[in-house]
């Protein structure tokens, strides 16, 4: 069985143990022939899947009315990952989830990395550092690129802690912020692990 979750940029497969990318403005998918099972966060190559009978996708087999009707397919999958958790995506954007009981409670969209990064740079080329993810949150920063840190982290620390639940990083820069959440989890697969639960609990693919 193969699993595919299909981002912005790249197509991101799961065949067995074997995890690797393609990158979705030169890879054809016709050239799979297996089934592969996937969900897709990019309106137009999910749209273009439709006509691949053996491209099925897992989104059509998930309890909608647990979700918002915006909520990205990637959190949602995430979120049926796990069943006690606060789950940290940090990829483009963070997306923090709170699941209790298998429940999703709810969550919010932070700036990711760059994003946040490019807009500190864009008020003045003074304030153009990269974050130290090492800086120490219990004391006030007492210099600019500590204090611009400061200024991104600890917000979304505060909150993320506050909930008392285990933390589960996942995403493109998840391995930075275990350096913040030194209690954290890091699943870089946690998607995946939501789809074989759908897959499963539907019995498809």
């Amino acid at each position: 069985m193969i699993l595919c979750d299909v981002g912005n940029t790249s197509y991101h497969f799961l065949d067995g143990d074997v995890s690797y990318k393609k990158d979705v403005k030169n890879f054809d998918p016709k050239s799979v022939k297996e089934r592969v099972c996937f969900i897709s966060v990019n309106a137009g190559v999910k749209e273009a899947l439709k006509e691949l009978t053996n491209w099925i996708d897992l989104s059509d087999f998930v309890d909608k009315n647990q979700y918002y009707e915006t909520m990205g397919v990637d959190r949602i999958f995430a979120v049926e990952a796990v069943l006690n958790a606060i789950i940290v995506d940090a990829g483009s954007a963070i997306t923090v989830d709170v699941v209790q009981n298998g429940k999703f409670m709810g969550g919010f969209i932070y700036p990711g990395v760059n994003a946040m990064s490019a807009t500190y740079a864009n008020i003045s080329p003074a304030l153009a550092y990269s974050f130290n993810f090492e800086c120490d949150l219990d004391i006030m920063p007492k210099n600019s690129q500590d204090a611009i840190s400061y200024g991104f982290l600890k917000p979304l620390h505060c909150e993320v802690t506050s909930r008392n639940l285990p933390i589960i990083l996942t995403g493109g820069d998840a391995r930075k912020f275990k350096k913040i959440f030194k209690e954290a989890k890091v699943d870089e697969t946690l998607i995946f692990s939501g789809m074989k639960k759908i897959i499963k609990k539907a019995n498809v693919c």
